[in-house]
C-alpha cells in the first residue's frame, strides 16, 4: 500500500532554504512546490481562500465543491487533495503551531476554534454569502501579504495579529451545527493528547506516562497518532517541548541550566543535547541568534 506523504511547512517555501513559522501569499494554478497528492502536514495548519474559480477539495475523503469565496480551513494530519480549474484564484495562510501560540498564554486557543481539530468526521468549509464579508476577509489577506512583503519592524507581530482576525471572524460565522453530529473516536483521543501536552509539557512526561493518564496503553496511543496525524506521539511531545525552550530562551533571563531544571531534564548536558538534535543548534547559540 502507497504512503502518504507528510510535508514540513518549509515544503511550501519556494523563496529561501530558511526554516519558516508561516507562510502568506496570492493563490493560483501555477502555485506549485512540487508536492504529491494526497497528502498530509504536519505540525502547521493552512486556511485556503478562494475568490475566483471552480473544482473539489477532498479533505479526510469527504469532497467539498470549491467556487469563489469559499474558506477552508486544513489542520495537521488531515489528508488532502485539490482539483482546481486554470483560472483559479485567491489567498493562503500556512502557519505553525508555534508562529500561533508564541505570545499566547492560553494554549488551548486552537482546539477552541471549531474547524481546527473539531471532533466530527467533516471539516466543511466556510461559504461567505455576504458582500461586507467577502471584502473584509480580502482585506485582511491582502494585507497580511503586504506585511510580509515589506518586512518592516515588528511585521511577524502584525501578521500574527491578522491572522487572529482571520480565525475570529471565521469563527463568528463558521456553521458550528455542522459539526456537533458525529464523532470520531481516534480524533477525539489526538485532540485529548494535544491538551494534554500543553498542560503538563513542563513535567517532561514520556509517552508512557501520558498513555496512563488518557487511561490506555502506549501501543494503541502511538497507533492512534500515527493513523490521524502522520506522525509519532513522541514527535508531537517534543514540538510542544521545543516550543516551549524557545519561548524561555526569548522571554526570561534564564540559564539555559535554570531552564533545563524547569523543564524536568535530568541535566544541562543531556537538555542541549536534545536541543541541539531538534534543532540543529545550541540553546546558547539559539539565545545568541536572537
Amino acid at each position: 500500500m502507497q504512503s502518504i506523504p507528510v510535508y514540513s511547512i518549509d515544503k511550501f517555501n519556494s523563496k529561501t532554504e530558511n526554516t519558516i513559522q508561516f507562510q502568506i501569499e496570492p493563490f493560483d494554478i501555477h502555485r506549485n512546490f512540487k508536492v504529491t497528492y494526497p497528502h498530509r502536514h504536519d505540525d502547521f495548519y493552512e486556511i485556503l481562500f478562494i475568490t475566483q474559480g471552480e473544482g473539489v477539495y477532498t479533505i479526510d475523503m469527504q469532497d467539498y465543491v470549491i467556487k469563489p469565496y469559499t474558506i477552508f480551513f486544513v489542520s495537521p494530519g488531515q489528508i488532502h487533495e485539490l482539483v482546481l480549474s486554470e483560472d483559479v484564484q485567491g489567498f493562503i495562510f500556512l502557519f505553525t503551531s508555534s508562529f500561533y501560540h508564541f505570545n499566547k498564554t492560553d494554549p488551548y486557543k486552537l482546539f477552541e476554534l471549531p474547524f481546527f481539530y473539531n471532533l466530527a468526521q467533516e471539516t466543511p468549509p466556510l461559504y461567505l454569502e455576504n458582500e461586507a464579508e467577502r471584502q473584509n476577509f480580502i482585506d485582511l489577506f491582502k494585507k497580511a501579504i503586504q506585511e510580509n512583503y515589506l518586512k518592516l519592524a515588528d511585521n511577524e507581530e502584525v501578521i500574527r495579529a491578522l491572522l487572529d482576525l482571520v480565525l475570529i471572524q471565521s469563527k463568528r460565522i463558521y456553521p458550528v451545527h455542522v459539526t456537533e453530529e458525529s464523532t470520531n473516536k481516534g480524533r477525539i483521543l489526538v485532540k485529548r493528547f494535544k491538551q494534554l501536552i500543553e498542560e503538563k509539557c513542563q513535567e517532561n512526561l514520556s509517552v508512557k506516562e501520558y498513555a496512563e493518564l488518557l487511561k490506555i496503553t502506549s501501543n494503541h496511543l502511538s497507533e492512534t497518532v500515527k493513523n490521524i496525524t502522520g506522525r509519532t506521539s513522541t514527535d508531537l511531545i517534543n514540538d510542544r517541548m521545543i516550543m516551549e525552550i524557545k519561548r524561555l530562551l526569548t522571554h526570561t533571563d534564564l540559564g539555559v541550566s535554570q531552564i533545563a531544571y524547569q523543564l524536568n531534564f535530568a541535566d544541562q548536558s543531556y537538555f542541549s543535547k536534545y536541543f541541539k538534535k531538534l534543532t540543529n543548534q545550541t540553546p546558547v547559540e539559539f539565545r545568541k541568534n536572537l
